[in-house]
């Protein structure tokens, strides 16, 4: 299983001169070529604009995963001098002295704890550093170094730099190397299913990633945290950040319209209850004017009754009256 990233607080082995010898000797090998300071660059450019892109991923990657300290130093294509006689090659190579230059620095490496992060420098010297080599050096490698990346540096980093890790990547031959200092030698690092290589120094993954870096699409090295996950760039960064802010934006827009649907919800229920209101008012008006439809009906059957009652006690009334006259008339004529 991975092991967490723990700072380097193990002991270097030291050099074999004195810290204020080697300051001395660097004095002495600045006045014999007239130089105020050792060299930074040799003007030989990187091989491809692929390694320049690998080199500032790497070290973008590394800030990002080490943001909240400042207890390290991260290296990329910078010299790295190790002892008075390889300087002093690199100042002859510099110079046009020598056809070939000693190892001048790895393409990548990281100082992790100890050292004063915040400090600027242009070229990484030992014995300015009180004896600290890198505790993790990358290599990208090319057919024109490979040898040198997987053979010479070997032995260098082991027996000499006692570097705690060391990595070396072939993005055109699909190849990853990784190896830990056990002793005096470096072992190969065990990949998992997936290729990857673990780095106890970072405490991520080192493997192979397809994702564009400034729209370049090559087989990118890349971190990776302990659940696989991608450590990202900034513009990754930048882009999750647009994208959780759309989603928040889409979210606030869909809480609106939730909102905004609720409400004309609430407003055609309460239209609803308006209408049924009405309904039921108007059925009730109905009912009651049916109600006075029937009283009135009632009502003039009723005085038809009573009209026809008086209409027969008239008629009797005057039945009665005429046999009366009748029966006066003949009785005038003596009928009776």
């Amino acid at each position: 299983m991975p092991k967490t990233a723990i700072s380097s607080t193990a002991t270097q082995e030291q050099v074999a001169t004195p810290l204020n010898d080697l300051l001395e000797a660097e004095r002495e090998l600045l006045r014999k070529y007239q130089l105020q300071e050792l060299p930074e660059e040799d003007e030989v450019p990187l091989e491809t604009y692929y390694h320049r892109l690998q080199i500032t991923l790497l070290h973008e990657l590394t800030y990002q995963l080490l943001k909240d300290r400042t207890d390290f130093y991260c290296g990329g294509n910078m010299f790295v001098y190790y002892d008075i006689e390889q300087a002093e090659g690199v100042i002859q190579f510099v110079q046009g002295q020598r056809p070939n230059a000693p190892y001048k620095g790895p393409d990548f490496f990281v100082v992790l704890g100890g050292v004063d992060g915040t400090k600027d420098r242009r070229r990484w010297v030992v014995w300015h550093e009180d004896g600290r080599y890198p505790d993790l050096i990358i290599e990208i490698t090319s057919p024109s170094t490979k040898s040198k990346d997987t053979k010479d540096n070997l032995a260098l980093y082991s027996k000499v730099f006692r570097t705690r890790e060391y990595f070396w990547y072939d993005e055109a031959a699909r190849e990853l190397a990784g190896y830990r200092l056990q002793g005096d030698e470096h072992v190969p690092i065990a990949p998992n299913e997936k290729g990857w290589l673990w780095s106890e120094v970072l405490g991520v993954w080192s493997g192979v990633s397809d994702l564009p870096y400034y729209g370049w699409r090559y087989r990118w090295l890349r971190f990776h945290r302990e659940d696989g996950s991608l450590v990202p760039t900034s513009a990754e960064l930048a882009e999750a950040g647009r994208e959780r802010a759309e989603q928040a934006e889409q979210r606030v827009e869909q809480e609106r319209l939730l909102r905004e649907y609720e409400r004309r919800r609430a407003e055609a229920e309460r239209l609803l209850r308006e209408q049924a209101q009405q309904r039921a008012e108007q059925e009730r008006l109905l009912r009651e004017q049916a109600q006075q439809r029937a009283e009135q009906e009632r009502l003039l059957r009723e005085q038809a009754q009573q009209r026809a009652e008086q209409e027969r006690l008239l008629r009797e009334q005057a039945e009665q009256r005429l046999a009366e006259l009748e029966a006066e008339l003949k009785r005038l004529r003596g009928e009776q």
